[in-house]
């Protein structure tokens, strides 16, 4: 089955485009299509599955009230990442906690055992970090984003993004050396 993922950026804009002005077949197509995304995306942040779930339905409820909001019919990803992420924030101010909770470490992908000790390392470096190296790690890394999608994503400019990543892989190399 084609997803709009496969499809050329005019037919994606315009399937965007309608959702925008309403039409219900196209909002279920485009969030059917990155409803796997936002999953893993709020699981890398929250390491819990029923919260993760919890999330994404929560993202998905506000962009369906609020698509005909989207200005760019070219930035849904960047416009629906955005809101996932100040909910994944609002949670946990919420919750009087940090994002750094790692009661369950449970793959998001299929992983080799032999690398499972090495990527839980990871994980477990990527959560200790400051929210603003966190999220631009995450999205370059886990998802190749360019940095220009992460500075609209995140509302930074190109240059604060770019030094957030090479301190954030700084401040991991250190967490990590110091696991050793």
């Amino acid at each position: 089955m084609k997803t709009i993922k496969d499809l050329n950026n005019n037919s994606y804009r315009l399937i965007v485009e309608k959702a925008v002005r309403g039409d219900r077949d196209a909002i279920e197509k485009i969030i059917n299509d990155h409803k796997e995304y936002l999953y893993k995306t709020a699981f890398l942040y929250i390491k819990n599955e029923q919260e993760a779930v919890e999330i994404c339905q929560e993202t998905v409820y506000k962009a369906v009230i609020n698509i005909h909001k989207l200005k760019n019919p070219d930035y849904f990803k960047t416009w629906i990442t955005r809101i996932l992420i100040n909910n994944v924030n609002d949670r946990n101010r919420n919750n009087g906690r940090t994002i750094n909770n790692l009661e369950k470490l449970e793959s998001i992908e299929d992983i080799s055992y032999e690398k499972l000790e090495d990527k839980i390392d990871l994980y477990n470096a990527i959560d200790i970090l400051e929210d603003k190296f966190k999220t631009p790690i995450i999205l370059q890394y886990f998802y190749d984003m360019t940095i220009k999608e992460i500075a609209d994503i995140t509302e930074t400019n190109e240059n604060t993004v770019k030094t957030y990543i090479r301190r954030g892989k700084e401040k991991l190399y250190k967490i990590l050396m110091e696991g050793n």
